[in-house]
């Protein structure tokens, strides 16, 4: 079994031990979360952490759900009763690839690191949330996206209050990813998403992303995308999710959308929710 310890850089990182190190890492991931919901530790992963997450995601990126569609910033349905303009009436071509969940059984190496007490104690301190749970979606908890030549991922919002993403493998180019920081912080704020949508924000910022990153980001609120691939080499992306209740799953229409089907469980707890936000 990979230990989970042995695919974090623990010489530059050290989140195991209470101390200065860690208090300063600490510091700094909180100061940027402060400032746009945004925050990205380089180098998280030691090499083979990269390496074997990158092994594991190859050996089942056959079994992700490949989709093409077209979806609004809010995965929900096209409501006629909108002005034609409305930021909710937009849609635009998603073509991805999620390999949910139950590809990642226990003992598995993205598994073990997802479950890692260490690693959640590190992401929650980072946070600084009192409320702060596993996802209990058996679809969603933790997933790998893969991407090839040609899929993106267009604006739009998260369930989640909050997101960690691992960087383990880069197309050969495209793939930055850019987000409106905290643009519905305190509201849907309509006219600011239009604004990025139509391209004429001032608000939206560009990261490019390395293998072996670790990303925390306030996706609830920041409007954000994955600009599209090119090449030959897919782009994988360990993603963690958490929330701030327990028991909270996806709705079975997102699930459907991102991993091609829905469970019994999502249909039971589709009405838990911690905000009132549209999706």
């Amino acid at each position: 079994m990979v230990l989970p310890s042995s695919l974090i850089d623990l010489e530059r990182y050290p989140i195991e031990q209470e101390g200065p190190a860690r208090d300063k890492i600490l510091s700094q991931v909180r100061a940027d979360l402060a400032k746009d919901g945004c925050a990205v530790i380089k180098g998280f992963l030691s090499a083979q952490g990269v390496e074997t997450l990158r092994k594991q995601a190859e050996s089942v990126a056959e079994r992700g759900h490949r989709s093409f569609n077209r979806t609004n910033p809010y995965f929900t349905q096209d409501d006629p009763s909108l002005p034609s303009d409305d930021p909710r009436r937009q849609f635009y071509d998603r073509s991805n690839s999620f390999v949910p969940a139950d590809n990642f059984p226990k003992g598995s190496a993205l598994r073990n690191l997802y479950e890692y007490p260490q690693m959640t104690a590190f992401v929650k301190a980072c946070l600084q949330e009192e409320d702060f749970y596993p996802y209990d979606d058996p679809l969603a908890d933790v997933i790998v996206n893969a991407a090839e030549d040609g899929n993106g991922f267009p604006w739009h919002f998260d369930t989640n209050n909050f997101t960690v993403t691992l960087a383990i493998q880069n197309a050969d180019a495209g793939g930055e990813f850019e987000y409106a920081p905290n643009i519905r912080k305190d509201g849907e704020n309509f006219d600011q998403v239009k604004a990025v949508l139509e391209g004429r924000s001032d608000q939206v910022t560009s990261l490019a992303l390395e293998p072996g990153d670790l990303q925390i980001f306030r996706g609830r609120y920041s409007l954000h995308r994955v600009a599209p691939l090119r090449g030959d080499t897919r782009r994988y992306v360990a993603i963690f999710s958490y929330v701030e209740e327990p028991g909270m799953v996806a709705t079975p229409e997102r699930c459907k959308q991102l991993y091609g089907r829905a469970l019994p469980i999502h249909y039971e707890r589709a009405g838990q929710r911690a905000d009132s936000y549209l999706d």
